[in-house]
């Protein structure tokens, strides 16, 4: 078989601006461990639209290829290729990844927690002007590279649910085991209603919490969320949602408060609404600093205060074990919007940056 030396791409060139179709050059050779794939599905995440917007940034960072949840059907391997289970992987095999870890440093080796890796790598953070330039999911091909936690995918499993597990579904599940037991009746509020509140709202009930409170807006998520599992959702538009959540919860608060919604004032409404001894898992706020809020109030509730970053391969696995055992449980279908091709995917950033669609598809097949 002929391998392909070239892949359209949609590229980003400068934040803020529509995405380049560009033809990136793929490694003339396949290292050990490492496998090229096409690109069947790629879903986006917030995190793509933050790196679009430049509220995430660094220097040097572009140009780029967004996109790190993806899922492909493998056209080569580099010799000894295997999934993360020890699994040996050959053309034709449909698989998704996580991001590379270094195996050696502290993180991996004293703490084993992939997520603290000194040289995690996403693909989305290689530069597609250096090699191996394709790496990430709005590409025809990637290049899946030998640190990569490469995962085979069962059939039953949807392109579109696979590659939401590989960062949403994923960092959800991470931060429910970062929070400790969701006691049977309890009650949950979810902040945000995207994709992983949402996803949240669903993994909640399904938890056994007795009330789930989601708070974000615009009308048409929370109503989404209403269909996932929500048992009252909250507009932070109609006023104070303390004080909102404090009324649907008789004053107690919420016993888990997530944040997947990273807006400033986060931080001082999960303090507000959590109930005493309450939990706050802090999951969203990847941008800059929120407001402030008073350490007294965490003191005199006796609150635990828990961070919890993306997820790793371990809890991908669990998130495509979790969608082969609740397939039936929640319309997941209806978090997606229609594919489209890679010439559309700057259309898609900017619907999702105005709120108007919860998870672009994106199938550069098309």
């Amino acid at each position: 078989m002929t391998l392909p030396t070239t892949t359209r791409a949609a590229v980003l060139t400068a934040h803020g601006e529509p995405l380049a179709l560009q033809d990136l050059p793929l490694p003339a050779e396949i290292e050990p461990g490492a496998v090229l794939v096409r690109i069947a599905c790629t879903t986006l995440c917030g995190t793509d639209i933050e790196i679009w917007e430049g509220r995430m940034t660094f220097p040097g960072m572009l140009p780029m290829v967004l996109g790190h949840e993806m899922v492909g059907e493998i056209v080569a391997t580099g010799p000894d290729a295997r999934d993360a289970l020890g699994r040996p992987l050959a053309p034709g095999d449909r698989i998704g990844w996580s991001e590379s870890t270094c195996g050696e440093c502290h993180g991996c080796v004293v703490l084993r927690e992939p997520v603290a890796c000194a040289r995690r790598g996403y693909g989305f953070l290689q530069r597609a002007d250096v090699h191996p330039f394709a790496t990430a999911g709005l590409s025809e091909y990637a290049y899946v590279t030998p640190g990569a936690a490469k995962l085979l995918l069962p059939a039953a499993v949807k392109d579109t649910w696979a590659s939401m597990a590989g960062c949403a579904a994923k960092t959800v599940l991470r931060s429910f085991e970062r929070a400790g037991r969701i006691r049977p009746g309890s009650t949950v509020v979810v902040q945000g209603a995207g994709a992983l509140g949402i996803f949240a709202t669903a993994v909640a009930q399904i938890a056994g919490a007795g009330q789930v409170i989601t708070v974000g807006a615009p009308a048409s998520r929370l109503e989404l969320a209403a269909r996932f599992g929500a048992d009252a959702v909250v507009d932070f538009r109609d006023g104070p949602v303390v004080d909102q959540v404090l009324a649907l919860t008789g004053g107690h608060g919420a016993d888990h408060v997530f944040d997947f919604a990273g807006a400033p004032s986060v931080g001082p409404d999960a303090i507000g609404m959590a109930a005493q001894r309450g939990t706050v898992v802090i999951v969203g706020s990847t941008g800059p600093a929120g407001d402030g809020f008073p350490l007294s109030t965490i003191m005199g509730k006796e609150l635990t205060l828990v961070g919890s970053l993306n997820g790793d391969i371990s809890d991908y696995a669990r998130a495509i074990d979790f969608f082969t055992a609740f397939a039936d449980r929640y319309p997941w279908d209806d978090l997606f919007s229609a594919p489209v091709g890679l010439a559309d995917a700057s259309a898609k950033i900017a619907r999702m940056h105005h709120l108007d669609e919860v998870k672009a598809v994106i199938d550069p097949r098309l």
